[in-house]
């Protein structure tokens, strides 16, 4: 439920949609990637343009992204988002030792 948990479900949202963190960047308007790097580094929380636009444009909702809330999601973002989600979790814990 704190940040780290929200940095890995943020990366599994990226994950799901397909996107690399610069098509990401590109797709909020951002020059760089460090915003996004930052929280996918559990520097920062998730900010309100990243998730309104994983609500919009994947349906993967700030529920999902802040406190892993999931039942509400459709299934077909949950079919995309658990594989990517065992992924960023993976991915952390590797980094973490």
């Amino acid at each position: 439920m704190g940040i780290v948990a929200c940095a890995i479900r943020l990366k599994a949202a990226r994950y799901a949609a397909n996107l690399m963190q610069t098509e990401l960047a590109r797709s909020l308007g951002l020059k760089r990637t460090t915003n996004i790097s930052n929280m996918e580094k559990a520097h920062t929380f998730p900010n309100r343009e990243i998730m309104s636009y994983f609500f919009k444009e994947h349906r993967i909702d700030f529920n999902f992204l802040m406190s892993g809330h999931y039942s509400q999601l459709p299934g077909d973002v949950q079919d995309r988002l658990f594989p990517a989600l065992e992924v960023a979790n993976s991915e952390w814990e590797q980094t973490a030792d």
